[in-house]
């Protein structure tokens, strides 16, 4: 699996898994708990939550997929908007890994921009660092504004930014995967399929059949070609998790990303963030 360095020396892995509405129906955490672990098996050993999601039950959902294999995963958490300052953040961190039942968060994220002044929230960061609670912090939903004023408060320490990236929607192409390139911070992408709309298009289909691959590793495979992008996609069900780890042995050609070019246009002007 290929990583992706951290400020703090640690390596985040380019594909993972991604845990958005989990824990929020109680006769399938079971199935959840044994999809994580299974993820881990197959070397998907990038976790993604949030204290958002099922508010905080996926995190618990975390928790027990990882009790015992703390050292194999990279776990990033994303914080509340609302709970983004110096005092909130730290007992919000702290809910977080009690849930998570771990004395550290990889990478932990705000989830998107709130009302707190970002001078704050990075002050609330660099505390919890200093403490050991979190190695990396990070941003999600920003733009380059919001990361060109991030770039005041955070000493060139954030580790990535977490956007909606996929072939049906390139608009970070235009400055903000740039911007992130010139300062050395890879971008991690979700919903990679755009929620599945993305498998059906005809193009995924043709190239997938080239490679006796699937749309979805077609999709994720031209994610990954991409030197300083990670991916966090979501499944529950083992044969799709087998699938996914199937993406890191798809090589696009010239020829492919060319087509997929055609296909899905990168973008000639600025467009708002996308966020679904």
């Amino acid at each position: 699996m290929r990583t992706l360095k951290m400020p703090s020396g640690g390596r985040m892995p380019v594909l993972g898994q991604g845990t958005w509405r989990m824990g929020e129906d109680p006769r399938r955490r079971a199935d959840e708990v044994d999809a994580l672990r299974y993820g881990i098996d197959l070397g998907l050993t990038l976790i993604d939550t949030a204290e958002m999601y099922g508010e905080g039950e996926a995190e618990k959902i975390v928790g027990d997929a990882i009790e015992g294999r703390r050292d194999e995963v990279f776990l990033v958490s994303k914080v509340y908007p609302h709970n983004a300052s110096r005092r909130a953040m730290r007992v919000a961190c702290e809910r977080s890994l009690r849930r998570l039942r771990t004395d550290h968060i990889d990478v932990y994220l705000l989830h998107w921009r709130g009302s707190i002044p970002l001078a704050e929230t990075f002050e609330a960061f660099f505390a919890l660092r200093e403490e050991g609670k979190i190695r990396d912090f990070g941003v999600s939903n920003f733009d380059v504004e919001d990361m060109e004023e991030a770039r005041q408060y955070d000493r060139g320490l954030t580790a990535t930014d977490q956007v909606l990236d996929n072939l049906m929607r390139r608009g970070i192409e235009w400055d903000l995967l740039p911007w992130c390139r010139r300062h050395h911070m890879p971008i991690m992408a979700y919903s990679p399929f755009h929620e599945g709309k993305l498998l059906t298009k005809p193009a995924l289909r043709i190239i997938a059949a080239r490679h006796e691959a699937t749309p979805a590793q077609i999709a994720l495979a031209w994610l990954l070609h991409q030197d300083d992008v990670a991916t966090i996609p979501k499944s529950s069900r083992r044969e799709r998790l087998e699938e996914n780890r199937g993406a890191l042995d798809v090589k696009l050609t010239r020829e492919d990303l060319a087509e997929l070019d055609e296909a899905f246009p990168q973008p000639t002007h600025k467009v708002p963030l996308a966020v679904s």
